[in-house]
């Protein structure tokens, strides 16, 4: 019950101070596993993915937003997953996997941080991987504009891409990275 009156006054709060438009909410799939993948700009864009979603949004966000009480009190909220963002977490995988398993959404931002590609970062893999291992579709999602009062910001939803386990080596890294390059082009597209 608190998750739903939260989402309802932050999609309140965005819908009039940023003047939220969503476009394409119709490839998200209304039921079944899938992930979302967006750019990262701010740290609006997850509250925003969530609130403006009828269905649970899983989002792996990272353990250092808990020393912001407020940031730390709304993934809690919101139910987000905290992980480490350097190195490899293991947990962080098994959770996120277990939540594609049951048909749930999640919430990823490969960038890994925020304005990632533009400080020069590499893109993360984890995404792609989890999708091919899971068989769930990930939907790219272009966040547009800048979150300034009465200034519009657009969160576009493209089409579902699959990926095919069968015709994918999941040990080649360089195919693993070409595709990756491939869903920021797609999530890039939609900005």
């Amino acid at each position: 019950m608190k998750r739903k009156i939260v989402k309802a006054l932050v999609r309140c709060f965005m819908v009039i101070c940023f003047r939220v438009k969503i476009i394409g909410k119709e490839n998200i799939p209304k039921e079944g596993a899938c992930i979302i993948c967006s750019n990262h700009t701010s740290y609006f864009d997850p509250p925003m993915l969530v609130a403006f979603n009828k269905r649970h949004i899983n989002m792996i966000a990272k353990k250092d937003l808990l020393k912001n009480p407020f940031m730390g009190w709304l993934c809690k909220t919101f139910g987000a997953f905290l992980v480490e963002r350097d190195g490899k977490d293991i947990e962080a995988v098994k959770q996120s996997l277990k939540i594609l398993k049951n048909g749930e959404i999640l919430g990823i931002f490969p960038e890994g941080t925020r304005n990632g590609m533009a400080k020069g970062e590499k893109v993360k893999n984890g995404a792609v991987l989890m999708a091919i291992k899971s068989g769930a579709p990930i939907i790219p999602a272009g966040i547009k504009g800048k979150y300034k009062l009465f200034r519009k910001v657009t969160m576009t939803y493209g089409e579902p891409i699959y990926y095919d386990k069968t015709k994918i080596n999941q040990q080649d890294k360089e195919e693993i990275d070409k595709l990756t390059e491939e869903l920021m082009d797609k999530i890039v597209a939609n900005c």
